[in-house]
């Protein structure tokens, strides 16, 4: 692996048309291929976990499977509801529906308790991963009926909607960031080349790397289905770490360029960036995928789709820094050195003197590695105290899956999902019990389930059906026939058992007042299972139980994912130790790479905390606190901050191993080599803490906390950890921290040719 980016690069450099074109066709090839083949969506299924799973598994085998509903709410615009001009609107609403391909079934209009509200529901074709796709027509023929009667709202809502509108609004979040983070990302570049053409390098490699990505992940989709996140990450990572390889790679191309003097070609001079830059590119790229790989442990359809997403678009940047930088660089190094010496006539006939190499740290980079190299000792034990501080926060990390109740009151379907769980309270959360018995006990099982649900019923914690209408007419109405005509006032979802046809399956639906979140619903959950079902169908023999439900999956998933952590989490200390001894050949480093890679994530996670689960920052990044994190984004983020850490970790040591291999004392190598990284890990950081922090303006919460953690991570992680607590252990250590490895006695690396063309050591 040591020759392999020397010889990519060699091989590019003298053939750039060809490396460039095949770059360009790549790309175009995966996407042509992912767009032909498509993308293989997850199904419900693969998101079962746990005994929700179990009970949604078993539903389905007989035919009882949870159906995408939608609710049509009619509500006067404004005063009492007029109940003809209502039912003539539900009439309409029915008949259009109906007429649906997409609809499976509509219930009859029910009247909302206080009698404000006529609602129809609809039953919609397909699993419920689908509904989010068909619901499209519903909605327009919804905006038809209250186009038709002025004087009502006619307005909808349900999971199909909901879903709808959450991806509708994160595909406008998506183009917000970019907005946000490609113009600085661009600053940035500019401030760093002062060109034009050598910024654009970075991004264009990061926007094509992101497109061959792409185009990779729906054809590996057809493999590992895709959970619809994939390509969220893909644009996060791949324009971080793809901007990132470059930058590394470009910086270290023209160091080498002032270094030679004019005396090498750009062939050259790419194949000496190779031999340093290229390899550290190659194994931060290794490592991130490593680091990364280990999501897979979780086995979660989410987690499995978000590493394959991160491993493509880092392997793709990782081979573009590798194949078409080095011809582009060839193709702008040639163009440099035809107009170099126009150039410098052109100083010279202004008497300007020829420009001086900048300092390769200013006096930023130089004042914040002055507590390192003068006083290691206190500032290495400063550094961590103040890292663990902010870690601190992170012992009291409490876990919730987001669901419909989470999200953005942006969306129109969660405002009316408001309005909805307002009049018909028992809409907020169902419990699925279902149940697996022989043909013989269906009977005796039906008469267990109906005696939960009586149970259930007199429990404070769930829903009860409302008391019969205190008015002569409510009473007749409610023993009336059901019509459009002559909506009924009653429970939406009062107790109801479901069997299969063969009648070996069950399925019983309980409501409960409150959302999915609440403390209220969690205890009825927790009463059900251990409670009401042990004293009713749980007592009969041979029948298996299980239960599902909004409630249900999000506890059972939470659960599953703390069950995984440890797993995951020892895996992936020890991936980073072994690529981190594997990179350098030293056992310390590897222990100081796992050591410092927990401090970042620890303190990064602390203040996650500190700003998400509590009220006071609600106002100043606009989101509602769910009072606990996504369950999702601790695991997410600890396996990416790993990988991540890792990248400045290459970068800064293989330049100190650099300077030591030339034969600097230990001392003296790390603050060359920090000296030499300082500046390019810092830019670097930027871009990456301007791409995460730009989630932060998302409307969704799950989104900020990602972003937030993320950039906060970089940042601690490129000022504190790379310039305070890195140069502070390595210079209090010296020799020890290439331990078991020996002081090298002369320069060894990659060879590459001279401006005669003889080979000589680089390091």
């Amino acid at each position: 692996m040591r020759h392999l980016p020397v010889r990519m690069a060699r091989w590019s450099a003298r053939h750039a048309g060809r490396a460039i074109a095949g770059w360009f066709a790549f790309v175009v090839l995966c996407l042509v291929a992912g767009i032909a083949l498509g993308t293989n969506e997850a199904t419900t299924k693969d998101f079962w976990v746990g005994e929700a799973g179990r009970a949604e598994a078993t539903a389905t085998e007989g035919g009882l499977e949870r159906s995408p509903t939608e609710r049509i709410m009619i509500r006067a615009g404004s005063g009492k509801l007029d109940m003809a001009a209502a039912g003539a609107a539900a009439r309409d609403v029915t008949e259009r529906m109906r007429g649906l391909p997409e609809v499976e079934s509509v219930a009859a209009p029910v009247r909302s308790k206080d009698g404000e509200v006529l609602l129809v529901s609809v039953v919609l074709n397909g699993p419920e991963l689908k509904g989010k796709k068909n619901v499209v027509p519903l909605l327009e023929q919804t905006a038809a009926v209250g186009a038709d009667h002025p004087h009502l709202v006619v307005e909808e809502t349900g999971s199909p909607a909901i879903s709808k509108g959450v991806n509708d609004q994160r595909d406008e979040d998506l183009a917000l960031s970019e907005r946000i983070s490609l113009p600085v990302t661009v600053i940035t570049l500019l401030i760093v080349f002062g060109s034009v053409i050598m910024a654009g390098v970075p991004l264009l490699l990061a926007l094509s790397s992101i497109a061959a990505a792409i185009g990779l992940s729906m054809v590996a989709s057809h493999v590992m289905p895709d959970a619809g996140v994939g390509t969220n990450l893909i644009l996060l990572i791949g324009l971080a770490v793809g901007v990132d390889y470059t930058l590394f790679y470009l910086k270290r191309e023209r160091e080498e360029r002032a270094r030679a003097g004019g005396r090498l070609g750009p062939e050259a001079l790419v194949e000496l960036a190779a031999a340093t830059a290229g390899r550290a590119i190659v194994i931060s790229g290794l490592a991130v995928i490593v680091s990364t790989a280990t999501l897979y442990l979780a086995t979660d359809v989410i987690f499995s789709s978000l590493a394959t997403g991160t491993i493509l678009v880092v392997a793709v940047a990782v081979a573009s820094s590798l194949t078409v930088l080095p011809a582009l660089l060839v193709v702008i190094g040639r163009r440099a050195d035809r107009l170099a010496p126009r150039r410098a006539a052109r100083r010279a006939a202004r008497g300007k003197p020829a420009r001086a190499g900048k300092p390769e740290t200013g006096r930023l980079f130089g004042a914040l590695l002055r507590p390192a190299r003068t006083r290691p000792a206190l500032t290495l034990c400063l550094s961590v105290l103040v890292m663990l501080g902010l870690t601190v926060p992170a012992l009291g990390l409490k876990l919730i899956d987001p669901g419909k109740d989470t999200f953005s009151r942006d969306i129109p379907a969660m405002r009316v999902y408001d309005r909805l769980t307002e009049s018909f309270p028992e809409l907020f959360v169902t419990h699925e019990v279902v149940t697996r018995s022989t043909p013989e006990q269906a009977a005796q099982v039906k008469r267990a389930l109906e005696d939960l649900g009586r149970r259930a019923q007199a429990d404070p914690l769930f829903a009860r059906a409302p008391k019969e209408a205190e008015s002569t007419k409510d009473a007749q109405d409610a023993k009336s026939p059901e019509s459009p005509t002559n909506p009924r006032t009653a429970a939406i979802s009062e107790p109801t058992v479901r069997t299969s046809a063969d009648g070996r399956i069950s399925v019983l639906e309980l409501s409960v007042p409150h959302p999915a979140p609440s403390a209220e619903a969690i205890e009825s959950l927790t009463r059900l299972r251990q409670d009401h079902i042990p004293a009713t169908v749980g007592r009969l023999s041979g029948v298996e139980t299980a239960v599902s439900g909004d409630v249900a999956r999000g506890r059972d998933y939470v659960s599953h994912e703390s069950d995984k952590l440890p797993l995951v989490l020892g895996f992936l200390l020890l991936m980073t130790f072994l690529m981190t001894v594997w990179a350098f050949r030293s056992v310390v480093l590897g222990a100081i790479g796992v050591v410092l890679n927990l401090l970042s994530a620890g303190a990064s996670l602390g203040l996650l905390v500190l700003v998400f689960q509590g009220t006071w920052a609600e106002g100043l990044l606009a989101f509602d606190s769910l009072g606990a994190i996504a369950s999702r984004v601790p695991l997410f983020l600890v396996v990416i901050l790993f990988g991540l850490s890792m990248d400045y970790q290459v970068f800064v040591v293989s330049r100190i191993q650099e300077a030591r291999q030339n034969g600097m004392p230990a001392r003296e190598a790390v603050l060359e080599g920090i000296n030499r990284s300082a500046k390019v890990v810092t830019s670097a950081a930027i871009v990456m803490v301007t791409v995460f922090g730009a989630f932060v303006a998302l409307h969704l919460t799950e989104m900020k906390q990602m972003g937030f953690c993320l950039a906060v991570a970089v940042l601690l992680d490129a000022v504190v950890i790379r310039l305070m607590v890195l140069p502070s252990v390595l210079l209090l250590l010296g020799e020890r921290a290439w331990w078991p490895a020996r002081r090298p006695g002369r320069a060894v690396g990659a060879q590459a040719p001279t401006a005669a063309g003889s080979p000589a050591e680089v390091g």
